[in-house]
């Protein structure tokens, strides 16, 4: 008998966590919000969204708190993709985040992302590839990963291993991982059955699936940059600067 390939996924929900306070990037976030950081000249957050367009989700959902009516005002003018704004009273964390606007996201897997998540893509967009990736019958949240050796600005310890078919476990405390979180991820609306609005991780819902045995990973084929830091900022906007032919990115 022959296995049923898995049903082609219809990506068309997203949301674009902006809510933190971007504390490890001032003096510059004390009066501008992280996702309004400009790298080579635009914005972190229109960035992620230029990401989320061209992979065809049509609708986004964009987190704020920490100086919001700036990410409003910005967000105000651009037409496409159709944005909806969840604002947050109180800081919610990702999970909570996620959760508080999860009524908005459908009932079909969506793209979750950093606002200051910064990809370049490789021969195929990674949120194609994550779709393409995806398998309702063993996922319950998906992940894309990129290689601690060769990610810009990064200096930690690695967050998962992989196996040959995806499957994730979590690095030890003390010991080291060969990929690390982009921030980029699939998420299924049944990763948040049970959970409590408030504050919390999305961790707990990475553990979740994890025990479960449906969180997965896919190793990004192109460039992911780390901007922590204004000293990281500054780092990526060298690269940046350098000649198209010397950079793989956009």
């Amino acid at each position: 008998m022959t296995a049923k390939t898995p049903r082609k996924l219809n990506l068309t929900h997203g949301m674009i966590l902006a809510a933190g306070f971007g504390k490890r990037m001032r003096p510059i976030t004390d009066t501008l919000p992280k996702p309004l950081v400009q790298v080579a000249g635009r914005a972190l957050l229109d960035r992620a969204l230029d990401h989320f367009e061209t992979a065809g989700i049509s609708k986004v959902v964009v987190n704020s708190h920490y100086l919001g009516d700036q990410i409003r005002d910005h967000l105000a003018p651009r037409n496409s993709p159709d944005i909806i704004l969840s604002p947050e009273s109180e800081i919610l964390e990702t999970g909570g985040g996620v959760l508080h606007a999860l009524d908005q996201l459908g009932d079909a897997p969506f793209v979750a992302a950093n606002s200051d998540a910064l990809w370049g893509d490789g021969p195929t967009p990674a949120l194609s590839r994550m779709r393409d990736v995806w398998d309702d019958t063993r996922m319950d949240a998906l992940l894309l990963l990129h290689s601690t050796v060769n990610a810009v600005g990064y200096v930690g310890r690695g967050d998962f291993f992989m196996e040959p078919d995806g499957a994730l476990t979590r690095r030890q405390e003390g010991g080291v991982a060969p990929f690390l979180f982009t921030g980029i991820q699939i998420l299924h609306p049944r990763c948040f059955d049970g959970e409590a609005p408030g504050k919390f991780s999305l961790n707990r819902i990475y553990d979740k699936a994890l025990a479960a045995g449906r969180l997965f990973g896919l190793r990004h084929d192109g460039d992911w940059y780390h901007v922590g830091t204004p000293e990281g900022l500054a780092e990526v906007e060298t690269i940046f600067r350098r000649p198209k032919a010397l950079q793989r990115l956009f």
